[in-house]
């Protein structure tokens, strides 16, 4: 199996999509490395920050879910780094 790393920048400008964001980020925990949260205050919005390794499709499947919410945007970037796990 390829599997790439990745980092995605999620801005939630909705707090009540977090419970769902948290639920989706939980389903894909084990291919999370890390995650970085900020409470932007002054703004009233939260920052995170996801470094994953997974494959492809996987990396897809979970930005889509998390664009799929309500006041939440998501952006991500691709290492291009590919590891061959069996």
């Amino acid at each position: 199996m390829e599997t790439r790393v990745a980092v995605m920048g999620i801005i939630v400008e909705d707090t009540g999509s977090v419970a769902e964001l948290n639920a989706i980020l939980h389903d894909f925990g084990e291919y999370i490395i890390g995650r970085m949260g900020i409470p932007y205050r002054k703004r009233e919005i939260n920052i995170i920050s996801i470094a994953i390794d997974a494959p492809q499709d996987t990396i897809s499947a979970l930005s889509g879910k998390i664009g799929k919410l309500p006041g939440v945007a998501v952006k991500t970037a691709y290492s291009k780094v590919i590891s061959h796990e069996g």
